[in-house]
């Protein structure tokens, strides 16, 4: 193998191969995180519109100015967070960049960086192509939900120690961290004098009520936190990958070193859609985290009646769930099961942790489909039940 030593790990990604499984046999793609609907009808207008008028070739290095200003006006308007978007909004090729830019930046070679466990796959990556050491910190599990055990996450922490990043709401649990346990990773942070990259990427996708609440918005928290969110998920465009890094500008200028040589610029006319989005689409993000709450409720009860354990999702696009009860102790070979089997795709959360005894019995479903999708894909996990039951019945002895 040509790959070099700290990417042989990272050859391929688990999304790309439940996908592929799901393309192959025809399932219900429920395993990669990506809506089946477009977002607002005027951001795709105000795309056309983009390419029509010419504003086809590169913006400048930081982004179009428009949604420079977009983004600052809406972290001011939703946190009462202020970022010059002249120097402290920086514009990305989706949240993947922006976590890529944050860490390429700011971590030096075999210097220390905290993911918390489960983790979105590209954290690990980034971190080994900076030639730093991620360490992990495992959630643990409090009444069926998640949270952050103080202990291990201060033990975690060494003089070698760079940077926590933090993902809430939280892919792929479905967590949103509570206010004690983002006050214990700024206290740390601070503390510690850590950096701290925030995954913010589901901001708007909160269900039951919760409310978003941005690190840098904590005491003391502002100057040393690398705000990272974008366009994907807030709009239903995970193909336009436009995202955004809003940081001090010191932490900002460290970004854009890393970042302009990556891929220098995005895309000119869906910079332009989405700067419209933000300051014009309030409406259409009022209606999107009910849609999707509803979606989770029918994924939700057609998993539990299917025999699976489900772990409440507090917002994202998924829910994880444990098959134990229905005889599968490894969601791995699981997964790589179901589609032959009942036409459903999942990925294994195993795929995205470090300690793959402690998360090995997962599966993360994901709803953010049409209801008849998900109709379609509960009709096909209750098959995985009777199937399981008719095969009990059958190995059973006969009694006289």
């Amino acid at each position: 193998m040509r790959t070099v030593r700290r990417l042989q790990p990272f050859t391929s990604t688990i999304f790309a191969e439940i996908s592929a499984l799901a393309a192959d046999t025809g399932a219900v793609n429920l395993g990669q995180g990506f809506p089946d609907t477009d977002g607002p009808a005027g951001m795709l207008a105000a795309a056309k519109a983009a390419i029509d008028g010419g504003m086809n070739q590169y913006p400048p290095g930081d982004g179009l100015p428009e949604l420079r200003r977009a983004v600052s006006a809406q972290v001011e308007r939703e946190y009462g967070l202020h970022y010059d978007p002249d120097g402290e909004v920086l514009i990305t090729v989706g949240a993947s960049e922006g976590i890529a830019a944050a860490v390429l930046g700011l971590v030096e070679p075999g210097q220390e960086v905290i993911l918390i466990e489960p983790y979105y796959d590209s954290y690990a990556a980034t971190v080994a192509m900076a030639g730093a050491v991620r360490v992990v910190v495992p959630l643990v599990e409090d009444g069926g939900r998640y949270r952050l055990d103080p202990a291990m996450l201060r033990g975690a922490v060494t003089d070698r120690t760079a940077a926590i990043i933090v993902n809430s709401p939280h892919n792929p649990t479905g967590t949103v961290l509570s206010d004690e346990d983002l006050r214990l990773v700024a206290d740390l942070c601070i503390e510690r004098d850590l950096l701290c990259f925030t995954d913010e990427v589901y901001e708007y996708l909160l269900f039951d009520g919760r409310v978003h609440r941005p690190l840098a918005a904590f005491e003391g928290m502002r100057e040393r936190t690398v705000r990272i969110s974008g366009a994907a998920k807030t709009f239903n465009v995970t193909g336009w990958k436009i995202g955004w890094i809003t940081a001090p500008r010191e932490l900002a200028d460290a970004c854009r070193s890393a970042k302009q040589w990556l891929t220098f610029t995005g895309a000119t006319p869906l910079q332009h859609a989405v700067a419209h989005a933000l300051d014009h689409e309030s409406s259409w993000l009022e209606k999107l985290s009910p849609t999707l709450q509803d979606s989770r409720d029918l994924l939700t009860a057609s998993l539990v009646e299917a025999g699976f354990t489900v772990h409440p999702s507090e917002g994202t696009y998924f829910v994880v769930a444990d098959g134990r009860a229905l005889g599968f102790d490894d969601a791995a070979a699981l997964a790589r099961e179901l589609p032959g089997r009942i036409g459903v795709a999942a990925v294994p959360v195993s795929a995205l942790a470090d300690d793959h005894a402690r998360w090995g019995h997962l599966l993360r479903f994901a709803f953010a489909k049409r209801e008849e999708v998900l109709t379609e894909g509960a009709r096909r996990l209750g098959q995985l039940k009777a199937g399981i039951t008719s095969r009990s019945k059958s190995s059973s002895p006969e009694v006289s």
